[in-house]
């Protein structure tokens, strides 16, 4: 029998372009359909490999869920950038490749990035979604995630809900 090596880590500047490919792929698979085609494609390319190189060293901490030495999603994660909610953490991003997707690593990913937001001294984490996105919409709910706040997202002239989730 093969061991399975799955790690969530730190991302390094050397997994910029991995990252930049698995943001590329959960992103076209998650907002297909959601996002309107141009703004999606323009804030694809927004982000990439350079983008995600300055990301491992910017002041928002950037996880990767690895997996055989594969960047499998990633999360992003840091103070909570809605002063209205009470909650001192937040997960900006996470994001898995779609072959990764519905295996757990969400919720290992999801788990790490509570548990070193709790270490940092953060009390609470709020993460936003898409309404229209109900497969994060059931992650979250699943994680035990309180729909507590609403807000707008624009993307070009195409106004979508989002959904603050919180846990305390």
């Amino acid at each position: 029998m093969k061991t399975v090596s799955i790690d969530v880590r730190r991302a390094e500047p050397h997994d910029a372009r991995a990252i930049s490919e698995a943001h590329r792929a959960s992103w076209q698979h998650t907002y297909s359909g959601i996002i309107p085609h141009r703004p999606l494609r323009d804030m694809i390319e927004r982000r990439g490999e350079g983008w995600w190189r300055k990301a491992t060293q910017g002041p928002a901490t950037l996880l990767v869920a690895d997996v055989q030495g594969a960047v499998a999603g990633y999360a992003t994660l840091g103070l909570n950038r809605a002063r209205a909610l009470p909650q001192e953490g937040e997960i900006y991003e996470l994001y898995l490749r779609p072959e990764y997707q519905g295996i757990g690593l969400g919720r290992l990913l999801f788990g790490e990035c509570r548990r070193l937001l709790k270490s940092l001294g953060c009390e609470g984490l709020v993460v936003w979604c898409l309404e229209d996105s109900e497969h994060a919409d059931r992650f979250f709910r699943n994680q035990g995630g309180m729909d507590v706040a609403e807000g707008m997202e624009t993307f070009d002239t195409h106004a979508l809900k989002k959904i603050g989730y919180v846990w305390n």
